[in-house]
């Protein structure tokens, strides 16, 4: 699924690796996280559109078998979701799923909808029965219960959050408020800092790409209000809208907090021109691709001269850093403006700059009016979506980032049988299998670099599952005085778990996620793949009752083996098996497998996905690479399967057509234009709609299983399909 270190860059998430600091942001829409970015940077992940972290179900994968309550045949999942006025070989998407779309609209609270949200309203269902029991409970302080018990009932308490209006945030506000120096804006910044607000810098501990045993200090660029750079420049009418509407919801937000009109004006232009500059600073998200361009490791003082007037080492302590000797900075030119910009911008715009950061942080936990105000921008316009989720939605949310493995070690114990987990350990090694003998069989890498990829391959670490080990909560603060001080809490909790990595050894045995999140991931530091229970879920029946078809489609191909695969894309590739950023291929063989991605990036910058705007093809070749291998490594597993020997059909359909349609279930999901316009400018994965017809058009197999000829929309011919895996 998608492979990242979620970057914090630039008050938006960018999904290239996973989110192993993923802070408290407890509303959908916000992308101005700060801590979303952090582990390890080049981490993969597997993303399915649309999706929070989804809690996991009971594992169920649909098939076709007897109904329990009255012995009748259940019509088979995969038939039941064509829409077969769509020629397979036209748009094999709607073809898949269209049947599905038009019996399941977009609902007003959501920007998409999909398999992933279905198995989320199931989950949601237990969590609040277990919340509201913890709530009632005269639980022990400092218990888990306790803990959940009282951050649920804070958050659902609408009317004291609306009664204490600005009051959680007031000491932070008036801090701000008191600021006459330099050094002043400094403290003020490490001090949102810990509190999970995207300020001005991207400071996080993760693993040393060079040197995957130490964990390392690390700064990324940052402090956008906006989901990236490319919303404050682009000219196209869609993004110009939103430029305007975003001066407007500042502009309302410092109202909010007080201001007249001239004085919140005032503080709107300020905002405005600080992170235009920051944005001008700030790389393109393709750029912020390369590894070894976004690795520029330096000395404190090294540091100190590329940001003159700047003393560092202070400023880092105030940020729970002070083990700190050595900084590995992601984009230097970002830091160097940014330094400039604290010696010369005015103090007054640092101040406007700072309350904004902080109340946009922090709406979804206040009152109303903030709250709707923070929906109206980031949920209805940004996304598209007309109607709230329901608080005790939201609520949940929030805890899954404060209490996400509590809730994991409920969840596993019910839901995820040893039976369950066995498959998919199984599955798990006959997909490495698989890959092996498809590395094996290249016609277009030497020997030399082949038995390399072999050793990297035999060496990757599969988690599945569910850790072996729980993070130890005891230390987090969880009282039943006021929900945003609750996220307030939590926020540093997280904040300094994180810090404290620096200086210590890796921990390689510590996720990323939590076992109810519909997500996976590679991390090449580790040379992992992790693999949450939750993503093997599909509504409707329990996993025995799957065909290996679909298990090998929709958990195969499209997770673990588009995970295993990231090992080997255009990023992945520069790590070696020890996870280190180290060229280990020979020059012919890079250059071979480098005019293979221009093949795959070439292929989909070409798809026009939404008015005039395009796949930005070298943005997501990482994910489209890993989505073609994946899905040709997992057909070549299944054909080892009893299922595909013998060739019987299930519901009018072969075992290989039930394996790309398997595979399609996956990516069932559809969104509103204004979330597509967004994911186009900011994820570096392709759309749903083109994690399908893109790599199956590069699949011969599937020609031949649907039986697509010259003429269909989806053909391509020969001579221009790619195959790199």
């Amino acid at each position: 699924m998608v492979g990242y270190s979620v970057f914090r860059a630039q008050g938006c998430v960018f999904w290239k690796g996973l989110i192993s600091r993923s802070f408290l942001l407890p509303f959908p829409g916000k992308q101005t996280t700060r801590n979303e970015k952090q582990t390890t940077k080049n981490m993969k992940h597997f993303f399915r559109p649309g999706l929070l972290a989804a809690p996991l179900l009971g594992l169920a994968v649909a098939a076709c078998g007897p109904n329990t309550k009255t012995g009748a045949a259940r019509p088979d999942l995969l038939s039941a979701n064509l829409d077969t006025t769509v020629r397979p070989g036209d748009d094999f998407y709607n073809y898949a799923n269209g049947a599905w779309f038009k019996q399941h609209a977009i609902p007003a609270s959501e920007s998409s909808w999909g398999i992933g949200k279905e198995v989320q309203n199931e989950i949601y269902a237990r969590l609040r029965k277990l919340n509201e029991d913890a709530a009632r409970a005269n639980a022990a302080p400092g218990s888990t219960e306790q803990k959940i018990g009282d951050f649920w009932a804070t958050g659902m308490d609408s009317a004291t959050v609306n009664k204490q209006g600005l009051a959680p945030l007031q000491p932070e506000l008036t801090r701000i408020a008191n600021i006459s120096t330099v050094t002043g804006v400094q403290s003020a910044i490490a001090r949102l800092q810990l509190l999970g607000v995207n300020a001005l810098i991207g400071p996080y501990v993760g693993q040393d790409a060079k040197n995957s045993d130490k964990m390392a200090l690390q700064l990324w660029q940052a402090g956008l209000g906006l989901p990236n750079r490319d919303y404050y420049f682009n000219k196209d009418a869609r993004t110009a809208n939103i430029r305007q509407e975003y001066e407007k919801h500042l502009n309302r937000m410092f109202a909010l907090l007080g201001q007249d009109a001239a004085t919140a004006q005032a503080s709107t232009k300020r905002v405005l021109g600080l992170e235009t500059r920051l944005a001008g600073v700030s790389r393109k998200l393709e750029a912020l691709r390369d590894p070894y361009a976004n690795y520029n490791k330096m000395s404190l003082s090294q540091l100190d001269n590329l940001t003159p007037g700047l003393n560092w080492k202070p400023w880092l302590a105030e940020m729970a850093y002070a083990k700190a000797d050595t900084v590995i900075v992601g984009q230097p030119e970002f830091y160097r403006e940014a330094g400039r910009l604290l010696r010369t911008a005015p103090l007054a715009d640092w101040q406007a700059y700072l309350q904004w950061q902080l109340v946009h942080t922090y709406a979804p936990t206040l009152s109303h009016d903030f709250d709707q105000e923070n929906f109206r921008f980031y949920g209805t316009v940004l996304r598209g979506a007309t109607e709230q989720r329901p608080r005790w939605k939201r609520v949940l949310d929030a805890e899954e980032n404060a209490l996400g493995e509590v809730l994991g070690q409920q969840f596993v114990k019910e839901y995820f049988t040893p039976e369950t987990k066995q498959r998919y350990e199984k599955l798990t090694e006959n997909i490495m299998a698989s890959f092996r003998e498809h590395i094996g069989a290249l016609d277009w890498m030497s020997d030399s670099t082949k038995q390399k990829a072999l050793v990297k391959l035999g060496k990757i670490s599969r988690k599945v599952g569910y850790p072996d080990k729980w993070k130890d909560y005891s230390s987090l603060e969880i009282k039943r005085d006021s929900y945003a001080a609750n996220v307030m809490r939590a926020n540093e909790w997280r904040y300094r778990y994180e810090a404290r990595k620096l200086g210590q050894p890796v921990d390689r045995t510590e996720w990323g996620m939590t076992p109810q999140t519909y997500n996976a991931y590679y991390n090449p530091s580790n040379n992992e793949i992790v693999l949450p229970a939750a993503i093997f879920s599909i509504p409707g029946l329990l996993d025995a009752d799957a065909d290996d078809a679909i298990i090998y489609g929709y958990a195969g191909a499209s997770t673990i083996g588009h995970e295993l695969t990231h090992g080997f894309d255009d990023e992945g590739s520069q790590f070696d098996d020890k996870g280190n950023l180290r060229s280990w291929w020979t020059k012919a063989d890079r250059q071979a497998f480098d005019q293979r991605v221009r093949g795959i990036v070439r292929q989909f910058n070409g798809y026009q996905a939404l008015d005039s705007l395009h796949i930005n093809g070298k943005a997501t070749a990482g994910e489209n690479i890993a989505d073609l291998g994946g899905i040709v490594i997992g057909l070549d597993a299944f054909k080892k399967t009893e299922q595909y020997k013998k060739g019987e059909k299930i519901g009018g359909l072969t075992p290989v057509q039930r394996y790309f349609l398997g595979y399609a279930l996956g990516w069932q999901v559809h969104q509103r234009q204004e979330n597509l316009a967004q994911a186009l400018l900011t994820d570096v994965h392709s759309p749903a709609q083109y994690r399908i017809n893109g790599p199956f058009a590069d699949v011969p197999a599937f020609y031949e299983a649907f039986d697509v000829q010259p003429g269909d929309k989806f053909y391509r011919p020969d001579s221009a399909r790619v195959k790199i895996w």
